[in-house]
């Protein structure tokens, strides 16, 4: 069998068999996760996120590959739930891009199309990290383009591609430590291996069909995969360069005409100005991010190719002494805010749990999305959000890791100025609306709550879903673990003593004030058996208690 080009309505097949493929398969991918939280997961996110596109696809006309890629790229966008979910969208996003005005596509033209995905995936993220599924993405992309200047089979060059994702999920472990540690390979990788076999499938004559029931891992099959966050963000302590700068530019066709827009040549560009680059652009609108000693030089670049919107160029080496003490001058947590007007400026927050979702409209956030651990709010949810807010201003707390880039993509493509402070916890949310101030300018604002969050320090009490040893620590199903930011530093049978041996870990001599956030399972005896030993414990510590019936997390706690 040979075949030298795809139509549009097998494309759309393929995107299909892929998409059963992935859901057949998407909770093993959950339950091998190897860090043991029951947390979101990346089967789940990639999933809900193909699914998405499928439905734009079932919509739309496939006479064309540049119909039925575009659809499925419009649905992956407004779909995209966590990292794994993001970067899977800009993959198909680039896709589409490479093949507008096609009919249909030889080999050449799916390689360049699969290639312009993966750069499009790398210049989403601010610190790409090798080892996830963008590496396997980019090794497969590059071994089809290779193949293919020699060969026009398009099912032998889909083979190739197929045969290096698989060799190049394999490889994850010798680029990232903590797989390499437990002798995993990376879940994103996989779940985009799991796509392209279904791909491969159609191709071949045949099809993945819906299952209706998913695989079961094996003891042997519970440590291939790795689920971990495909983004690191920059430490605060680490920062070389002087000015957080951000531009925002509107494109204009007579400056475009003198200065052509040439998006990786500007942002090789950019990057001989600083560091923690990021460059995204549609049809319309040009946003620079990039930390600089030259922030005039950046927005002189910027400005060739249309109007100035938005700028900002903050001192990231000023001292946050100021903007903590006048975080304690508000109060504590529990003390309610006045109710305020949100048309001009609001917060959209993340929260599970009546109490955590209260703490927050108590200290001023407009709206509370239902979800984090297990459930994280897509791309859509976050623009349905900020559609309801109707607020001229916007600022979105994710409050975990894995949802920072969903709300980064719905700042992206929102109608409204929106600004994403990259709280990757409760406790850093929390502090992060200490800092809010209603009056000021929208950067100015996002980044005095930035600044805020680096005061505190995030502590968890949750249970292990599953045995595994991580970092040396031997960890039981059904053990409780306290992790401090994302490292496991206590575990055992009794909540209270993982959570007083979590204290002894976050609590030191310059620790002032401890907030513990009660989960739904734990009782006002433990909690106050908790802050009592807290008190007796470490001298001049305050601890404050509040309810936030979170499932999942037995406590949440706050160190400042």
């Amino acid at each position: 069998m040979v075949m030298k080009t795809i139509e549009g309505h097998t494309l759309a097949e393929m995107l299909q068999s892929g998409a059963n493929n992935l859901s057949n398969h998407s909770k093993k991918i959950d339950a091998l996760n190897v860090f043991p939280v029951p947390d979101g997961d990346t089967g789940t996110n990639m999933n809900l996120t193909i699914t998405s596109g499928i439905k734009e696809v079932k919509g739309a006309d496939n006479t064309k590959v540049s119909q039925v890629a575009n659809a499925f790229a419009k649905g992956l966008l407004m779909g995209a739930r966590g990292n794994s979910g993001v970067i899977l969208s800009q993959l198909f996003r680039g896709f589409s891009k490479s093949l507008e005005g096609h009919e249909k596509m030889d080999a050449k033209a799916f390689t360049d199309a699969l290639e312009y995905g993966v750069d499009m995936a790398y210049k989403a993220v601010m610190k790409p990290v090798e080892g996830t599924i963008l590496t396997v993405a980019k090794d497969a992309a590059a071994a089809g383009q290779r193949f293919a200047k020699e060969e026009d089979d398009l099912l032998k060059v889909m083979e190739v591609v197929l045969t290096e994702a698989d060799a190049s999920l394999e490889r994850t472990p010798d680029l990232l430590p903590v797989l390499k540690e437990v002798g995993v390979v990376d879940s994103g990788g996989q779940g985009l291996l799991t796509i392209y076999e279904g791909f491969f499938e159609v191709m071949k004559g045949g099809s993945i069909l819906l299952s209706g029931k998913e695989e079961t891992p094996s003891m042997e099959e519970m440590v291939k995969f790795e689920h971990h966050s495909a983004q690191s963000h920059m430490d605060t302590d680490d920062i070389e360069f002087q000015y957080c700068t951000e531009v925002m530019v509107r494109f204009q066709d007579h400056k475009l005409t003198e200065h052509p827009y040439d998006e990786p040549a500007f942002r090789n560009l950019l990057s001989e100005y600083g560091d923690s680059l990021l460059v995204v652009s549609d049809e319309d609108l040009l946003k620079i991010h990039v930390h600089t000693d030259v922030p005039g030089d950046v927005i002189n670049e910027a400005q060739k190719f249309g109007a100035l919107i938005n700028i900002k160029a903050e001192d990231m080496k000023v001292q946050h002494s100021t903007i903590l003490e006048d975080g304690k001058q508000q109060g504590t947590l529990g003390v309610p805010m006045p109710k305020e007007d949100h048309s001009e400026f609001a917060v959209i927050t993340v929260a599970m749990g009546k109490g955590i979702a209260d703490l927050f409209r108590s200290l001023g956030v407009a709206k509370v999305i239902e979800g984090g651990q297990t459930m994280n709010p897509s791309t859509e949810d976050f623009l349905k959000a900020i559609d309801e807010c109707n607020s001229k201003n916007v600022v979105l707390l994710p409050n975990n890791s894995n949802i920072i880039m969903a709300a980064q993509q719905a700042a992206d493509v929102a109608d409204t100025d929106v600004q994403v402070v990259s709280s990757k916890s409760v406790p850093q949310g929390l502090a992060a609306m200490l800092a809010f101030n209603r009056e000021g300018e929208l950067e100015e604002t996002a980044n005095d709550m930035t600044e805020a969050m680096a005061f505190v320090k995030t502590g968890e009490v949750t249970y292990a879903v599953r045995d595994t040893s991580l970092n040396g620590v031997n960890i039981k199903e059904g053990d409780f673990m306290g992790i401090h930011e994302k490292a496991i530093v206590s575990n055992g049978k009794s909540v209270q003593d993982v959570a007083k041996k979590l204290m002894k870990h976050m609590i030191d001599e310059d620790s002032e004030i401890v907030t513990l956030i009660r989960g739904a399972e734990r009782s006002d005896d433990e909690v106050n058996e908790l802050a009592e030993y807290i008190e007796a414990t470490f001298d001049d510590v305050e601890v404050e208690v509040h309810t936030g019936d979170q499932p999942l997390y037995s406590y949440i706690v706050s160190v400042e």
